[in-house]
């Protein structure tokens, strides 16, 4: 389909002639994300019709408990300090965005009175503002009213650098003002053709003014709130011990009738996850487990149990091993992977190129993780229209071993490869689970062929991802040559996920090690490409950044993709649960409950 075909079709839409599903199901046959087709009406102007789900309840409460588990347990409940899906889902039982995205791509509100839009101004067609019209009479779980000054106050506190906030990266190059009690405005330097970011999905979270007021900058971290939230969402605070149990009873002012179901929940952190698969799919002991990295062999055997099922929602999360660009070996003022230090061996390309050829990602896939995991070239893989289709991979261990042969790199007597006294030797580290550990084994046997020694490191997941800067095993903090693991993306949009390359996004011991640039990569044409990207409003050349951005990471083995990661969860069978590929995993809490 050609430029004018396309818009045609949109112009159908617009005109009524053509129905906004048809539309997106032709883009979805021409290999378009659902997402993505429903960005380019949302960017054309043309307000989305999505019916909201069919919700039985009729009453507030009365579900009773619900039982979930993350076998990785949340460390915080601050949302501008989330370190990872744990804590941002964690998060999301008490504070919520002014909207949030569907499995399909579709902006939903929740403390948004409606989503903006070109027909009534609140989307301005030059690409510079947006307008967000709050939903008014809701109110914080303390009984403050929530205002515009709230959400004011969160992209103050978010880009304030002292507090070296996760959520950073959203809210700094934007500037937002105060319209009224109930409105507020949202302003760009340069047109942004991305304009749902600040106070939208995973980053967009909410918290209170007037209990933070008082811990803005260097002293963010003190908040007693950080620990005790008090938000706007379904769920009040009722009990939180870091890395093993969040818990919260209803609130009975939530601002949705009839909403939520049930009368309490308990977050459960800690164990793995083949255990949580079988508490939910076997015994039945759990209504809800996240994040299924369990070999799809144990799955389907699992499933049999008859008390649950596997939920796939497609998304953006990508499984990838992370090259070290500086030195982890060398510490100076108590920080190793130092700005300006040069990772000894990793420097070389040839090393780099040759490590790519090392992981045999067709077996990861088939022996592994089967339908809840695709081999890939990509670090960015959904929505399709951002997918480079030139990128490729190889596993070839003898030509990764000619790579080396030329490059210099010579077997020594121990059949480990050396130059000017330097060897390869890795330490190669991932948070303890049975796929990764797997996936570990794989690319060690793979590189001892090609005389490539590595030292496999597993840490439990609940120490890899946590928050404390005093931890030398964060993976934050890389304090080793490779590592692996997921990174989420959170929106059917690409801009956000590849900041984390950006030089300015370097993680350090200033930051807290909070920069989201965990390899310390610095490249000026990567920063000057991305910086076009956030700026050019035509779909087809903002696309095509953004695909370089892409291609510079994977080409330079920045990063080395393993397997493109839908989201995997399992739920009871009477649960009534709606995923979303592009939000947090409790985006729609609210809306949760058990059918008869």
């Amino acid at each position: 389909m050609n430029e004018p075909e396309l818009r045609a079709l949109v112009e159908d839409v617009r005109a009524g002639t053509l129905p906004r599903r048809s539309f997106i199901q032709k883009l979805v046959g021409l290999g378009l994300t659902a997402p993505m087709a429903s960005m380019i009406l949302m960017h054309e102007g043309i307000a989305q019709t999505s019916p909201s789900p069919v919700y039985k309840p009729t009453r507030r409460g009365g579900g009773g408990p619900l039982k979930v588990l993350w076998w990785q347990g949340a460390t915080l409940l601050n949302p501008h300090f989330a370190v990872g899906t744990k804590d941002q889902d964690g998060s999301r039982f008490f504070y919520e965005p002014l909207a949030g995205w569907d499995a399909e791509g579709n902006l939903q509100p929740v403390l948004a009175a409606s989503i903006p839009g070109r027909e009534d101004g609140t989307l301005a067609a030059d690409g510079k503002s947006v307008t967000w019209k709050l939903k008014k009479g809701v109110k914080w779980h303390d009984g403050k009213p929530f205002t515009a000054d709230d959400v004011v106050f969160n992209w103050e506190y978010a880009r304030d650098p002292a507090a070296a906030a996760t959520t950073s990266a959203t809210y700094k190059d934007v500037k937002v003002e105060k319209v009224d009690e109930h409105t507020i405005k949202v302003l760009f330097d340069v047109p942004t053709p991305f304009w749902a970011l600040a106070f939208v999905g995973t980053q967009g979270m909410i918290i209170p003014k007037h209990l933070y007021a008082d811990y803005m900058g260097a002293k963010s971290r003190d908040a007693p709130t950080n620990l005790k939230p008090v938000g706007t969402g379904p769920y009040m605070f009722k009990d939180f011990k870091p890395g093993d149990m969040v818990a919260g009873v209803i609130n009975p002012s939530y601002h949705q009738n009839n909403k939520p179901y049930f009368d309490s929940f308990e977050m459960k952190g800690g164990g793995d996850a083949v255990s949580a698969a079988r508490a939910v799919l076997q015994t039945g002991e759990y209504d809800f487990a996240w994040n299924m990295q369990v070999e799809d062999e144990i799955l389907q055997r699992l499933e049999k149990g008859g008390k649950g099922r596997v939920s796939i929602s497609p998304g953006g999360n990508i499984e990838h091993i992370q090259v070290n660009f500086t030195d982890p070996w060398t510490e100076v003022d108590g920080e190793r992977s130092r700005l300006g230090s040069k990772h000894p061996t990793l420097s070389d390309p040839a090393v780099r190129q040759a490590l790519s050829m090392l992981v045999d990602k067709d077996s990861v896939e088939k022996h592994i993780y089967g339908r809840t995991g695709n081999a890939t070239a990509n670090f960015v893989n959904n929505p399709e229209k951002f997918r480079s289709k030139t990128t490729k991979f190889e596993f070839n261990i003898d030509k990764a071993s000619e790579i080396l042969e030329k490059a210099g790199w010579k077997k020594g007597g121990d059949g480990i490869r050396e130059k000017d006294g330097k060897k390869l030797k890795f330490v190669y580290q991932t948070s303890i689970n049975q796929p990764r550990q797997k996936t570990q084994a794989i690319v060690k046997q793979a590189c001892q062929k090609a005389g490539i020694d590595i030292e496999v490191k597993a840490v439990t997941a609940s120490v890899f991802f946590s928050s404390d800067v005093a931890n030398p095993d964060t993976y934050t903090k890389f304090y080793c040559d490779l590592q692996m693991y997921t990174t989420t993306m959170t929106q059917p949009d690409p801009e956000l996920f590849m900041k984390q390359f950006l030089t300015e996004e370097q993680a350090t011991k200033a930051n807290k090690w909070q920069g989201r640039n965990i390899t310390r990569w610095s490249n000026k044409e990567y920063d000057d490409v991305h910086k076009a990207s956030q700026s050019e409003l035509d779909p087809v050349k903002r696309a095509a950044l953004l695909i370089k951005c892409n291609e510079m990471v994977v080409n330079d083995q920045v990063v080395i993709p393993v397997v493109a990661r839908p989201a995997v969860q399992a739920m009871g069978n009477k649960l009534v649960a709606a995923m979303s590929g592009w939000d947090n995993n409790t985006w729609d809490i609210q809306n949760w409950y058990k059918d008869a």
